[in-house]
């Protein structure tokens, strides 16, 4: 007996044919998604490399240039204190010169030092009269007053700041309220 070509057993081989097809064709697709995904990943990873380079670049160009900016940040007000020292060594090199002449010398050339330091924001701290700060004064000493408590009555030293970053206290000499009964002199640092 001869078997029909649509047999069972026929059919069967059929099937796993079309389903041997259909899975080559499904590892094929999914060879060619893996080949593209690989593709994008390398991608991904040359761009995160190139990324992570120019971060590194950007970071030593950063550091490089803050170095340079703290040695040489103190070159433009060393510049202009060139011409202060100028002044005073002119002023030592003169042989015969009366008083006033050197006092008149002095004077521009600390107008000259004045100029410089305002130029880049120093400023002189002179609270003589003002209420006491410990942020900026230093009290050398405390002395009985008529003054309100804790007014500066005497600056023995001016302090500076430089952008309202205090460089040197003032020192100040401060009011305390005088005790009772006691002497009308008024003493340093307590009574007697």
């Amino acid at each position: 007996m001869q078997q029909d070509e649509h047999s069972p057993a026929t059919g069967a081989a059929a099937a796993q044919a079309d389903n041997a097809t259909d899975a080559a064709a499904q590892i094929a697709e999914l060879a060619e998604r893996l080949a593209g995904t690989e593709a994008q990943v390398r991608e991904h990873q040359e761009a995160f490399l190139r990324a992570k380079a120019e971060t590194e670049n950007v970071r030593k160009r950063a550091a490089a240039d803050l170095q340079q900016a703290r040695k040489y940040a103190l070159e433009s007000f060393a510049a202009e204190l060139i011409a202060v020292r100028d002044s005073l060594e002119a002023a030592l090199l003169v042989q015969t010169a009366e008083v006033e002449s050197y006092r008149n010398g002095v004077e521009l050339t600390l107008r000259q030092l004045a100029s410089v330091l305002e130029k880049f924001h120093v400023v002189a701290i002179d609270p003589k009269g003002e209420k006491f700060d410990p942020n900026r004064h230093q009290a050398i000493s405390l002395l009985e007053s008529d003054e309100p408590h804790n007014t500066v009555l005497s600056v023995m030293q001016k302090g500076y700041a430089m952008h309202e970053r205090i460089l040197r206290p003032a020192f100040v000499t401060v009011a305390k309220p005088r005790s009772e009964g006691g002497s009308e002199g008024g003493s340093e640092g307590g009574s007697d």
